[in-house]
């Protein structure tokens, strides 16, 4: 006879006091796994919620790895709010009508998880992306680096779907793009040597294959090195070595998210996929120094939001 150890019984146990919750609950908030980051985004997705009147009760947690396959408790629920990649590829894949908000993806991966599960209605799944509007960063780049001209981009297979968009944004501001793509890691420092001998500015785009943790810090070095500054997606990326970076905190993606979750809950129509409306700025002041550059990270964000209201 076999038995069950106590931790394997301690997980069902969890398991299935997370779904029988599910069944009272009017959102599931799914996480891809729990980590800090997501944990915080989930957090402050359940306060705003519970701010604006859902009972505690109305929202359950779980990881992407505690969702069952097929029908389930889950399609009890009148919204699903997934955060990170995995947890919205597994909501996907559930036999589901139920709306879902993505959030802390980009808009390329979001894209390609949703044309993986066409199955899904039109209209039943959207987004707050992790990135920011090209003309957003474009006009960034316009007032930080004004002398800049040529602007070189590393595609990946998610990321260069988007390239008719940038080129578009760069050619309304007189700017010329300068790119190129890489198929696979094997490729990316050829591409990024024959990008920066070209360009003024790299405009870092986010991609699994160009853009992660083993590749970072070698394209970091390898544009320091050629003196071509780099305006990144992330904070840590200026922290690592990038001279500025616009993006969106996890708390005003969160609430962007709560805000369409809220939505649906009072019977309106899920809300198309969209970039974060708020944003910050941070900026490598070493690297700006010896880059011969003066910017202040305050100083732009206070011109770009007055761009943004300009009629």
């Amino acid at each position: 006879m076999q038995y069950f150890s106590f931790s394997r019984l301690l997980i069902l146990a969890l398991w299935l006091a997370s779904w029988g919750s599910a069944y009272g609950a009017s959102v599931a908030l799914v996480l891809s796994e729990r980590s800090a980051g997501y944990l915080d985004i989930a957090k402050a997705v359940a306060a705003d919620l519970e701010r604006t009147g859902l009972a505690p009760g109305e929202i359950v947690q779980l990881t992407a790895a505690e969702l069952p396959a097929g029908d389930s408790a889950a399609l009890q629920v009148k919204v699903f709010v997934t955060v990170g990649s995995e947890a919205l590829r597994r909501v996907l894949a559930l036999e589901s009508r139920t709306p879902v908000v993505a959030a802390l993806l980009p808009k390329s991966g979001f894209e390609r998880l949703v044309r993986e599960h066409s199955r899904r209605p039109a209209g039943s799944v959207s987004a707050v992306y992790l990135d920011q509007a090209f003309n957003r960063r474009v006009e960034l780049l316009r007032l930080a680096l004004p002398d800049a001209k040529r602007v070189g981009v590393l595609w990946g297979p998610d990321s260069v779907a988007s390239q008719s968009s940038l080129a578009q944004a760069l050619q309304a501001r007189g700017l010329a793009l300068e790119s190129s793509l890489v198929a696979d890691s094997g490729a990316l420092f050829g591409g990024l040597k024959a990008v920066l001998e070209e360009a003024d500015v790299l405009l870092a785009v986010a991609d699994p294959v160009v853009y992660s943790s083993s590749t970072i810090a070698n394209i970091l070095l390898t544009t320091y090195r050629a003196g071509i500054p780099m305006l990144a997606f992330s904070p840590a990326y200026v922290k690592a070595g990038a001279l500025l970076a616009i993006y969106a905190t996890p708390q005003q993606i969160a609430m962007q998210a709560a805000g369409m979750a809220r939505q649906v809950l009072q019977g309106a129509a899920l809300p198309a996929p969209q970039y974060p409306i708020e944003f910050e700025i941070s900026v490598n002041e070493h690297v700006a120094r010896s880059l011969g550059l003066k910017i202040d990270a305050k100083t732009l964000t206070e011109r770009l939001q007055a761009t943004a209201r300009r009629p």
